[in-house]
């Protein structure tokens, strides 16, 4: 919404939609973070968390509670920066965070000797710091954006629009993230080495493909902005653009990480058996890079258009693949199924945003003819 409104140079919109939403999410997630703080325990019960690490686990999923409603401020901001065109802010307020975080960490942890618990508090002041530093820098460069309580006259309109943009998404990410609560049980039953390798694994992995998230992003910005604006032919354009420019990426990605991923889990000391499992579920996944980012930019496209609630039904879809696939295929590829799950929601994703791509340009074309 922040891009489409941008492109029709509706800045006066930008900025009631930031304010309503920013004190809507901020209540929500303050709710939300202390329901998980008081939950920490029957959390990690339903996930089956090994007993020898399940006190470490308590206390760092704890304490990261508390920094859950300075994310999703840092979250709205950073959505709406990138809708105007700024992502430069964004990715310098999460580098000064990882910086910080970094720091703490090593002071907490390699010179104090604390817990496990100040590796979470480590995080939290980065999330904190971090917010802070882009609501100071959106407000100090961006008038149009600053918070006002004048916004808040007008928030039922406001919430009303954004939730057909916001709701399906919303509802994909919550359901995701239930599902992987099933999947982390069903990963904690490999046994600790292969929990320990997978969980250190998917860390790395998640650092690796956000190259991957942010091209997606950006695509979807830049057609929002095109499209707000009524120029289509911009917006297939830089979609195509964007696609090469993913696929040369993602394949890139994946000859990074076969090279150095056992360098790479070595740093976190694991065992060698741990190592081993974590290099093997690399080699496994990264081979479906490529597919995982021609998935994601047809999403960004399909998104930039609006087209918000099929790409959630089919994120939500992709997940029960997924889990369904973890299960039915655990006696062939034993606990490396995990790999292959993913990498099949991956195909799975891949084949029906061409599908609704294709049909989308038809409608284009036929409205233009």
């Amino acid at each position: 919404m922040f891009a489409q409104q941008y492109g029709r140079g509706e800045k006066i919109k930008s900025g009631k939609l930031l304010s309503v939403y920013c004190v809507l999410l901020g209540a929500v997630f303050v709710f939300i973070s202390a329901l998980g703080m008081i939950l920490t325990v029957p959390i990690l019960r339903v996930l089956n968390t090994p007993t020898d690490l399940f006190e470490y686990a308590r206390e760092y999923l704890f304490v990261i509670f508390i920094g859950v409603p300075f994310l999703m401020i840092y979250s709205t901001y950073s959505a709406a920066l990138r809708g105007v065109g700024n992502s430069k802010v964004p990715f310098i307020s999460v580098l000064i965070s990882s910086v910080i975080n970094g720091v703490f960490d090593y002071v907490f942890i390699g010179i104090c000797g604390f817990g496990v618990w100040s590796a979470a508090v480590a995080t939290v002041i980065s999330q904190i710091v971090m917010t802070v530093y882009i609501i100071t820098f959106t407000a100090r460069h961006y008038p149009s954006l600053r918070f006002s309580k004048s916004h808040m006259k007008e928030r039922q309109a406001t919430i009303k629009s954004g939730g057909k943009y916001a709701l399906p998404p919303a509802v994909q990410s919550s359901v995701t993230s239930v599902g992987n609560i099933f999947l982390q049980r069903f990963m904690n039953t490999f046994g600790e080495q292969t929990v320990a390798a997978i969980t250190t694994a998917y860390r790395v992995d998640s650092v690796l493909l956000l190259p991957i998230v942010n091209f997606s992003m950006a695509i979807s910005t830049i057609v929002a902005q095109e499209t707000g604006a009524g120029n289509e032919k911009a917006a297939k354009k830089a979609f195509q653009l964007g696609t090469v420019m993913m696929a040369v990426m993602s394949a890139g990605l994946t000859r990074v990480i076969i090279l150095t991923g056992r360098t790479l889990l070595s740093m976190f000391g694991l065992t060698g058996e741990s190592v081993a499992i974590g290099d093997e579920f690399f080699k496994t996944i990264s081979l479906f890079y490529v597919i995982n980012g021609v998935a994601m930019s047809i999403k960004g496209y399909l998104e930039g258009i609006s087209d918000m609630l099929f790409s959630g039904m089919m994120g939500i879809c992709s997940l029960g693949v997924r889990i369904v696939c973890s299960y039915l295929f655990e006696g062939v590829f034993d606990n490396m199924v995990i790999a292959y799950a993913e990498a099949f929601s991956w195909v799975f994703l891949l084949l029906v945003f061409i599908m609704r791509y294709l049909s989308k340009r038809r409608k284009i074309i036929n409205v233009q003819k």
